[in-house]
């Protein structure tokens, strides 16, 4: 048995989510977040789930490591798609299997909700070790890449 335990967010995750994703996107994009402008994002998400979900990986209910997901309507497949977003775990408990516990976690919920027909997840193009981790889990890559336009 695992010493980890995935289980959906809660309100008073809030904390842990919010720091979570500022080492995020720090580690991956050496960006600095202004927490307040997150922690309004994260409350958004608990708050109101058609906004997406948050998953937690816990160690005695403390979270370690966190997914997020949110919904794509494809008109092509006639479902939605879940795309797999902040996706993050503590330093310390990196190569222990939280990612692939959050993962396997995500997949059984989208498999058991009806109109999901799949997950996908955009990673930075650099990040060979992602990379790597995804393909273990049984995804591919694309021909596709993002392009944005964001109004800040």
């Amino acid at each position: 048995m695992s010493e980890f335990v995935v289980r959906a967010a809660r309100l008073d995750d809030r904390e842990a989510i919010v720091e979570f994703n500022c080492r995020l996107a720090e580690e991956t994009e050496d960006l600095r977040l202004d927490r307040d402008t997150v922690s309004a994002g994260v409350a958004a998400v608990l708050a109101d789930a058609s906004r997406g979900r948050y998953f937690v990986a816990c160690r005695n209910d403390r979270p370690v490591g966190q997914l997020m997901h949110t919904r794509e309507w494809s008109d092509w497949r006639n479902g939605d798609l879940w795309w797999l977003q902040s996706v993050y775990v503590a330093t310390e408990f990196r190569r222990r299997g939280v990612f692939r516990l959050l993962y396997e976690h995500a997949l059984a919920e989208a498999r058991r909700e009806p109109g999901v027909v799949g997950v996908r997840l955009y990673v930075e193009r650099h990040n060979a070790r992602a990379h790597d981790a995804y393909r273990r889990l049984g995804m591919r890559e694309t021909g596709y890449f993002v392009m944005e336009d964001l109004f800040e």
